[in-house]
């Protein structure tokens, strides 16, 4: 992807979500990148005076480093549709509909994608009676990346029901999502668009050391252990990249996307979920896409570069920013 003209970015990361630390790391690993291809990089830490920063470095491209509300939720993206600045990563309608675990099902499982069931409940009622049959999750219904996610189980110590004192989502948020627990294995896949069209990278097994892949396991490292690729069989991988790809597009994702699954490796191709489709995944240099990227002879490098000129062909195309 070298071929890219030398151009000016706008990397804009950081924000004040839980994901901050996470954006700041991403962030520059993406400046950096550009720098070593010779792009020009104004590095810009997300603040309520955001869209006039931008407006006065005024750059051909915005790489959206940010994760978590307010950069994954439709905010950034619907400000820089207004701005007309082409950006990396998925517009206004995807952003809103995947960082929200209700929406996506809604988009998803109609169109035969397999995801959990489960039910939207307030936090109140929780301290009553339990929503699900033990063990099952709970999680925000819309933060990223295992913020907040508790599982109950018989022998757990949140109490039976769960007390109210018990630390866990409920503390800090009214409403949330109710799944049954599905035992087994974490995977995950990678997809990039190119010229012709989106395509998974591969499947990496997430093998946390502390028994769950929780916010610290995922960003602290030598706390989880990525196989990749993993270790499944052939058709178990096919369709996990299948699958990625077909969210990506029902979604209408643009420039890469990471869907999280769970598999029941006892139950075969029926004890494959997806949890979730991360339309801003990590890119630091732990990050499961820059990996997976690696992993298929594309570097660091040719990752950023690609993100960043999918956006501007994408602008070329129909305008500003991403619509869809």
């Amino acid at each position: 992807m070298s071929g890219l003209r030398r151009l000016h970015v706008a990397v804009l990361m950081g924000g004040w979500a839980n994901e901050r630390p996470v954006s700041l790391m991403s962030g520059e690993g993406v400046a950096e990148a550009l720098e070593t291809r010779g792009h020009r990089v104004t590095r810009i830490d997300m603040d309520r005076q955001v869209a006039a920063r931008i407006a006065k470095a005024a750059p051909d491209v915005v790489f959206n480093a940010l994760h978590g509300v307010p950069g994954e939720d439709g905010t950034v993206q619907g400000m820089l549709d207004l701005m007309g600045v082409p950006y990396t990563h998925s517009g206004l309608a995807t952003s809103v509909i995947a960082i929200d675990k209700e929406l996506t099902k809604q988009a998803l499982v109609p169109h035969g994608i397999p995801m959990p069931g489960g039910r939207i409940v307030d936090s109140e009622s929780l301290f009553e009676k339990d929503p699900l049959p033990r063990p099952y999750v709970l999680k925000p219904v819309n933060e990223g990346s295992s913020v907040g996610v508790a599982i109950v189980t018989e022998d757990g110590n949140h109490g039976n029901p769960i007390a109210r004192d018990a630390e866990g989502p409920w503390q800090e948020f009214g409403r949330l999502l109710a799944e049954p627990y599905i035992r087994g294995r974490e995977l995950t896949v990678a997809v990039i668009d190119g010229a012709e069209g989106p395509r998974a990278l591969t499947v990496t097994e997430l093998v946390p050391k502390s028994g769950f892949y929780d916010f610290d396991a995922k960003y602290t490292e030598g706390m989880t252990e990525h196989v990749c690729p993993a270790q499944v069989p052939d058709e178990i991988a096919r369709l996990c990249m299948d699958i990625a790809v077909r969210a990506h597009r029902l979604l209408g994702c643009k420039g890469c996307s990471r869907t999280d699954f769970r598999w029941d490796d006892e139950q075969g191709e029926d004890g494959l979920f997806v949890l979730e489709t991360n339309t801003q995944p990590g890119m630091t240099p732990l990050s499961l896409v820059p990996e997976q990227a690696r992993q298929c002879g594309m570097s660091y490098e040719d990752l950023v570069e690609a993100l960043v000129a999918e956006a501007l062909a994408r602008q070329e195309e129909g305008g500003s920013g991403a619509h869809g």
